[in-house]
């Protein structure tokens, strides 16, 4: 990730996910600057005109949904606004998680204060409020059907500030009655078209491509170093990595990939031991990573360019252009980021498939010197046989998890909202393939450095000997069975905490070896 900034406008400067994330974790301040709070201000005072001339204008002086028909009273405007927080409640399962809670609150606070969508300003501050104390609505995880708006988790979001709900501070869950007398604070009265504008937008889906971006990319830079390690310790060829062959197929992916690998592989004293041998090629596992990686870098690079996109609108309905233009239109559909999150799942589970048939073919004994199932005595040892189930267990369900939501669609709303994304769903089960990758990886960096163990007393590349140093620290070699499930947990923790990508980087700076490709900047969050 690169630096964020310290401080950051909003509604005016330009989001990305690495300031909203930095934002959410208290590294960079959000504010908002009194030019801002014009255009704010400007536009609230335009729904309060077009309600004092009685104009009938949706969800401001219209009921909603299917009930957009039906007129509502000036006297009634405003519990029209508390009521469709209430009512909009309905979301059930496992609350997310609170990050992404806390994103949900970065993305929808940094869209309304763009000033289209005639919200308070006293609501946004009481936004930041909640940002600032770390005061975290709890929100469900199921209910949104990512059209409309994501309705049900962003209602429950926003309880808190009509004094209902949960929130998590402190380290404690708490009703919201309970925070407010702590802090001696009062609810909000939401004005016309508040409650709608805080429920009408994309941010639950946004929030989980997000964490997508960011735990997809710690995943496919370190399926890079696993698979280069791999690659030496079933003694695999390096001419598959050569630019002489991806320029004549020059997708980005690709091309970075390989050189990255290429690179990895320098210097290898274990390269050099069988540069002449006899075998032509290797096993499309090996042989194919730039392609296959390659791929799902493209998906991970689409995702980001949307994902930023996303960040950066006016996704609530209706829109306040003036108090003569307002429009009803579909800015809240989440078509755009479903579609993506599919194509980034996908991208994601190859990853672990690929992963999985490596560490299939590391056990099958068949590359000279590492014996099979990677142990010397078996018969009374299974060796590493067992770990390669998990990963094919985990490999099928995310196959199973890659049916694309957005492919899906239920009429909601009474026929209102006959077309919808899916895109919670999608977003929902993207993290959930990559939490399954984590592990897959983590077995197989156990698995290549078990066969990198037979190549002694050769030794790889500098940064590729470091990362098997680290393993080495906190899982030995294994040469008889024991309970290989707690070596597994050791490698998710290494995986999913980055403590393979801090040993490369310390290590390339070190050494003074460049991983860096004429694509870097376009594969790192920003």
């Amino acid at each position: 990730m690169l630096s964020t900034p310290k401080t950051f406008l909003l509604g005016e400067e330009h989001l990305t996910a690495s300031i909203a994330i930095s934002i959410a974790r208290g590294l960079t301040k959000s504010v908002i600057s009194n030019q801002q709070r014009s255009k704010i201000k400007a536009s609230a005072q335009k729904v309060a005109t077009i309600v004092a001339k009685g104009e009938v204008v949706y969800g401001i002086n219209t009921g909603f949904g299917p009930l957009c028909t039906t007129r509502i009273s000036k006297e009634e405007t405003q519990i029209l606004q508390t009521n469709i927080l209430k009512s909009h409640s309905v979301g059930v399962g496992r609350p997310i998680d609170k990050e992404i809670a806390t994103l949900m609150l970065v993305l929808k606070v940094h869209s309304l204060a763009k000033g289209y969508s005639g919200i308070a300003e006293t609501t946004l501050d009481r936004i930041l409020w909640h940002l600032t104390n770390d005061a975290i609505p709890i929100v469900p995880s199921q209910g949104s059907v990512g059209a409309s708006g994501d309705l049900a988790p962003l209602s429950h979001l926003f309880l808190p500030l009509i004094g209902l709900g949960i929130v998590e501070y402190q380290g404690n869950k708490i009703t919201t009655a309970e925070l407010h007398k702590l802090k001696n604070m009062a609810s909000l009265e939401l004005g016309p078209k508040e409650g709608l504008a805080l429920i009408n937008g994309t941010q639950f889906i946004a929030a989980h491509a997000i964490k997508v971006i960011e735990r997809l990319q710690s995943c496919l830079s370190q399926a890079d170093i696993i698979g280069a390690m791999m690659i030496e310790g079933l003694q695999g060829s390096i001419k598959p990595f050569y630019k002489e062959l991806h320029e004549l197929r020059p997708f980005k992916g690709n091309m970075h990939v390989a050189s990255r690998i290429q690179s990895l592989l320098q210097g290898s004293e274990i390269m050099e031991d069988h540069i002449n041998c006899e075998r032509v090629q290797d096993p499309y596992s090996l042989r194919c990573i730039p392609q296959v990686h390659g791929a799902s870098r493209n998906a991970w690079l689409h995702l980001k360019e949307m994902m930023e996109i996303e960040l950066n609108s006016v996704t609530d309905n209706p829109i306040i252009i003036d108090e003569n233009l307002t429009i009803s239109g579909g800015n809240f559909h989440g078509q755009p980021l479903a579609m993506a999150l599919d194509y980034a799942c996908l991208a994601a589970s190859e990853i672990g498939n690929i992963s999985d048939r490596r560490i299939y073919l590391a056990l099958e004994g068949n590359s000279p010197g590492v014996p099979k199932l990677l142990m010397n005595d078996t018969g009374i040892n299974s060796g590493y046989m067992i770990l390669q189930y998990t990963t094919a267990a985990l490999a099928s369900e995310n196959k199973g998890l890659c049916f694309p939501s957005s492919a899906d669609s239920i009429p909601t709303s009474l026929g209102q909202e006959d077309h919808v994304s899916m895109g919670s769903i999608g977003g929902r089960k993207a993290l959930q393939v990559i939490e399954n990758v984590e592990k897959i990886l983590a077995i197989e960096l156990l698995t290549a450095g078990q066969a990198f163990e037979f190549r002694k007393p050769m030794k790889s590349g500098l940064v590729l000997e470091e990362v098997h140093k680290i393993l080495r620290s906190r899982v030995p070699f294994a040469n008889r069975d024991r309970v290989f499930s707690d070596d597994i947990e050791i490698g998710i923790e290494m995986i999913q905490n980055g403590t393979i990508m801090k040993v490369v980087e310390e290590a390339c700076k070190k050494e003074k070896i460049n991983l860096k490709t004429a694509f870097s900047s376009e594969f790192e969050i920003y």
